[in-house]
């Protein structure tokens, strides 16, 4: 078998599980396993790990350019398959059904919950259901839910099903990829394109009094350092091969991950993106590092085998189900827990455990139902089939 034709057939499954190793992480950030104000000791410590959500988000954007510039860094033509629109449809079938049925979801458990204090003498209580879910909204957070801006501004961002923030984050990416950063980097190569990302990104918020802020939208730049792993890692020219060949990528990836920790420490005072985007370089570098052991077939390190490990595989699956209907799940089982007058350590406990157990049954059939009849491999497949149907094979 030849290289080209090795490439075009390789299937890098660890980035399946690193992405739903993420998304589990993420249920996790936001289990709120506090009765009152105070933890138990041991549950405060463990739960001290767990303040690093953001940094699961930097991995699914990085990993989204990562994705979308694969096919591009490994054509002969430079750009996306077929034109702008069938672009867009791509992305819209991809993420817009489960954002919708998840956002409908969350709307008519919301309509539950009103009617319940309409015509019973239940009341929602805010600490009992304390977590990224909420009843309470107005029309305008509706209606920016459904455009997918309600991300822009601080108002609208948290309300409903607090997860989805980052959906519409990306989604805006989506349209900026395309239309600015690929021409940037077909005209003067990666490095333009990142600082145009970090440009297009920060400038709002430096020259106009925070403007976008609650959009997070420097991940436009991470998503650009996912750009560069994947055109590091796959493109012919010399230079890029030289480089790909040359670096100490995973030791970089470790280096990058102490120096994001470090800068995320909020006493430092240091912003947000600076912590994130030294986050998104190692996990770019990670993604060089691990693909170029995969191409040129050499022995798998432990942590690589763990992410390609059913398990992982499993919950890459589902991961983008898991992310947008754990928020109301985990809050619905805090609920229950909650009126049950557990102690504080088996509440908490209970909290990850059973919160954890329901997020991962609820988004398995929401994943068969709203997510996985618009992916492309099954589309692909049902194509085939009605194919074969109709030459009576």
């Amino acid at each position: 078998m030849s290289k080209s034709e090795h490439s075009s057939r390789l299937r890098l499954r660890y980035l399946d599980g690193l992405r739903g190793l993420a998304a589990l992480y993420v249920v996790f950030v936001h289990v709120d396993p506090a009765v009152e104000a105070t933890l138990p000791q041991i549950w405060s410590l463990f739960g001290k790990s767990l303040r690093y959500g953001g940094f699961a988000v930097t991995i699914f954007i990085a990993l989204s350019g990562y994705v979308l510039m694969l096919p591009i860094s490994r054509s002969q033509s430079g750009h996306i398959s077929g034109t702008l629109i069938d672009y867009i449809k791509r992305r819209s079938r991809r993420i817009l059904p489960p954002y919708y049925a998840a956002l409908f979801f969350s709307l008519l458990l919301a309509c539950v919950v009103f009617l319940l204090e309409k015509f019973t003498l239940f009341r929602w209580d805010d600490i009992a259901g304390r977590g990224p879910f909420s009843p309470d909204f107005t029309f305008i957070d509706v209606l920016s839910h459904l455009l997918l801006v309600h991300n822009l501004s601080y108002a609208t961002h948290m309300t409903i099903n607090p997860p989805l923030w980052s959906v519409a984050t990306e989604w805006q990416i989506y349209f900026i990829f395309p239309l600015i950063l690929l021409p940037v980097w077909r005209r003067f190569g990666l490095l333009a394109s990142i600082v145009t990302a970090y440009s297009i990104s920060l400038l709002p918020i430096y020259l106009l009094n925070g403007l976008f802020a609650s959009a997070s939208p420097w991940y436009l730049g991470i998503f650009a350092l996912g750009m560069a792993a994947a055109e590091i890692g796959f493109s012919e020219k010399p230079k890029l091969v030289g480089l790909r060949n040359s670096l100490p990528w995973c030791k970089l990836s470790v280096i990058f991950t102490v120096v994001a920790f470090i800068t995320e420490w909020r006493k430092l005072g240091i912003d947000l993106w600076v912590g994130y985007s030294f986050f998104g370089m190692a996990s770019a570098c990670l993604f060089i590092y691990y693909t170029k052991l995969i191409t040129d077939g050499n022995k798998s390190p432990l942590i690589l085998e763990l992410l390609e490990h059913p398990f992982a595989l499993a919950l890459g699956t589902i991961s983008y189900s898991l992310y947008l209907t754990h928020g109301p799940v985990l809050s619905l089982v805090r609920y229950m827990l909650f009126n049950l007058q557990l102690s504080s350590n088996t509440f908490a406990a209970a909290s990850y455990i059973l919160g954890t157990i329901a997020s991962l049954l609820f988004a398995y059939p929401f994943y068969l139902l709203f997510e996985r009849p618009f992916t492309s491999n099954f589309l692909q497949k049902r194509k085939l089939k009605n194919i074969n149907s109709s030459w009576g094979v």
